[in-house]
């Protein structure tokens, strides 16, 4: 391919690609959103940030979507939407947990954890795509769990949120362990982790 040609193609930005910058701007409004719960402990700002994950989650889907019935897919988008989604399923989540209450020691080391898995698994996602899909334009299934199924973890921190379970009233309590406190609902965050970079789970890809 000509390498100029090839440039070019790399830098070209197409519908979709709108789509999916406004997926990363969304979960960038989330941890901003976040924040203003964390100084003000006004529970509307917490959910605005968790609605704002389920809006990234919507613009995902239509950002692939866009780029088949386009059929203008590219380096840049593919790379563009791996980006977009770990600021959006990946921190975003992470720091919504912890302004929820899930700030205790063994806390933090999940949630890194569970982003230190996002990153991988969107990593391992890229170099791997064109073999998994097999020649046609499309991946067949998924390696483990993708990392949007995180908004399954953000739906149920809205409905703790809705409720009132917050801080130290958050499900399941706190307990101490060592130097640190574990909340355990965090825990659902390592599992979605653990699921997102298995090699043995596989999801077909709709």
């Amino acid at each position: 391919m000509n390498p100029a040609k090839h440039l070019s193609m790399i830098r070209s930005f197409h519908l979709a690609d709108w789509f999916t910058l406004g997926n990363a701007s969304c979960g960038v409004a989330a941890l901003f959103a976040v924040m203003s719960y964390v100084q003000n402990r006004n529970t509307t700002h917490l959910l605005f940030a968790c609605a704002l994950i389920v809006i990234a989650f919507v613009l995902d889907v239509f950002d692939g979507r866009i780029a088949r019935w386009r059929q203008k897919t590219s380096l840049l988008g593919r790379e563009l939407d791996s980006l977009a989604d770990i600021i959006s399923f990946g921190v975003a989540p992470a720091v919504i947990a912890y302004g929820i209450g899930m700030d205790g020691l063994w806390d933090r080391v999940i949630l890194i954890y569970f982003v230190a898995c996002g990153v991988s698994r969107l990593a391992r996602y890229n170099v791997t795509a064109d073999a998994l899909a097999q020649g046609s334009d499309k991946v067949r299934y998924f390696e483990g769990t993708p990392i949007p199924s995180s908004l399954l973890l953000v739906i149920a921190i809205a409905v703790a949120a809705w409720q009132g379970s917050v801080g130290d009233d958050l499900w399941f309590g706190v307990v101490q362990i060592g130097p640190g406190q574990l909340h355990p609902l965090v825990l659902m965050f390592a599992l979605s982790g653990s699921l997102m970079i298995s090699r043995t789970l596989h999801i077909p890809k709709l």
